[in-house]
């Protein structure tokens, strides 16, 4: 059932009366406020330092032709992605997740294409009802790990999912990073920010970061590849797609400021974001405001070294044990090879105007630390980007592979049912929302 005219009328006339008490001037100006004056370094309540500049401070933009016509920085590029069926609940108490993990290369290697990893995680209120087996399909190209999950008597669905996906693209990455020769991208974060996240959402999640062998295996996987990266002199980038960081907003918020975005994406897309406020006037005889972007550029931060968020769990300041900033032992315990900041996260964000998107590409700081390497990164996702209008090919690539499909996921989520012995569990907006259920 859709809205009738009248209820549709009647909501559009509160969004006006709350857009007249808006002035998104007021944020533009704040924005500049920010970036000007408090990002040198961004401290928060307890003067500690969330974010500092890496290098000159600045905000860049370059012709999106310019951009598209520039040579390739590197000759080849490797992406990597995990896909899951998300967590999924049956009557005999089980909740599962299954992930798999692909690598691509541009150009296309066929054979690395086939590469799989596939974890599936069980949570079972009986443990001794799930034994941890691992086995190779497809004539070896395949490795499939069935996990069992910690106990948790809450957020099953978060523990399961996030073991999958991320051992699976944590792992896969360390089995095939041999394969790649010039540049590492992966689809998302440098690191598992979704368990990392754990730490601050309650009690029971928090302790399974430092208690449980499992997600510890996650993170050190995660550092094991920071540090092929730097033997092999090898780049490793992070391509977010969607960012959802709040850690600039927050601190200012912290610290009395009256931040009026939602999170960090917002904030900067209000500094990157070129044109000019027009006047207008509506059919209902009212003054609209209506902001007129130029789509004929990428605009673009330098890098940040960042601290706050989830990033503060891999600084130094945040390791695991007291005095890890002066000892191999890093976050949770797990044991370093190279120096503690080397690990810490950096980034930078960059808008498209045509699509209104903004992006934030991390790599981490034993990458970017070196100027001229922080520039040819920054080169090679300007070119991807302006050309392929999102994430680089090897990405959307990787992202192809590993993605499981909305048929499979059924299938395979029916044929786990029948090896069970069991029915899934259905609420009633599986029926609402996805058709008839059985």
């Amino acid at each position: 059932m859709t809205l009738d005219r009248v209820h549709f009328q009647g909501i559009t006339r509160h969004a006006r009366r709350i857009g007249r008490t808006i002035d998104e001037r007021d944020h533009q100006r704040f924005a500049t406020t920010v970036w000007r004056a408090f990002l040198d370094p961004l401290r928060d309540a307890d003067g500690r330092a969330v974010l500092r500049p890496l290098g000159e401070q600045r905000l860049r933009e370059i012709d999106l032709e310019a951009a598209a016509l520039q040579d390739p920085p590197f000759p080849t590029s490797h992406g990597l992605d995990s896909g899951t069926i998300n967590p999924t609940s049956y009557k005999n108490g089980l909740v599962l997740d299954v992930a798999q993990a692909a690598m691509a290369a541009e150009p296309s290697d066929l054979a690395l294409h086939r590469e799989r990893s596939i974890i599936t995680t069980v949570h079972s209120g009986d443990v001794a009802s799930v034994a941890e087996f691992e086995e190779r399909l497809d004539e070896g190209h395949t490795r499939s790990r069935l996990l069992r999950a910690p106990q948790v008597p809450r957020f099953e669905e978060s523990v399961v999912h996030e073991l999958s996906l991320y051992l699976a693209e944590s792992g896969h990455a360390l089995d095939h990073f041999d394969a790649v020769e010039d540049l590492l991208v992966l689809d998302g974060p440098i690191y598992p920010k979704g368990m990392l996240n754990w730490a601050d959402r309650a009690p029971e999640l928090r302790d399974l970061l430092y208690d449980e062998p499992e997600p510890r295996d996650v993170i050190e996987n995660y550092l094991r590849l920071v540090e092929a990266a730097v033997d092999r002199d090898v780049p490793l980038l992070g391509f977010v797609k969607n960012p959802a960081t709040k850690a600039i907003t927050r601190t200012l918020r912290d610290r009395g400021e009256r931040a009026p975005w939602v999170g960090d994406t917002a904030l900067f897309t209000r500094l990157l974001e070129r044109g000019d406020v027009v006047e207008t006037v509506d059919e209902h005889g009212e003054t609209r405001r209506e902001r007129r972007r130029d789509t004929d550029a990428l605009t673009y931060t330098s890098w940040f070294r960042s601290r706050g968020g989830a990033d503060r769990l891999l600084a130094t300041e945040d390791a695991g044990t007291a005095g890890a900033a002066s000892s191999p032992t890093g976050p949770f315990g797990i044991e370093r090879e190279l120096d503690p900041e080397a690990y810490e996260v950096t980034f930078f964000a960059l808008y498209d105007p045509r699509d209104d998107l903004l992006y934030r590409i991390e790599a981490p700081l034993a990458i970017t630390d070196d100027p001229e390497r922080r520039e040819r990164l920054t080169r090679f996702v300007l070119r991807a980007v302006a050309v392929e209008r999102g994430p680089p090919t090897a990405v959307a690539k990787a992202d192809s592979l590993a993605r499981i499909g909305r048929q499979s996921t059924v299938d395979l989520r029916e044929a786990l049912a029948e090896a069970f012995g069991s029915d899934l569990l259905h609420e009633y907006d599986d029926r609402r929302w996805g058709g008839e259920v059985g």
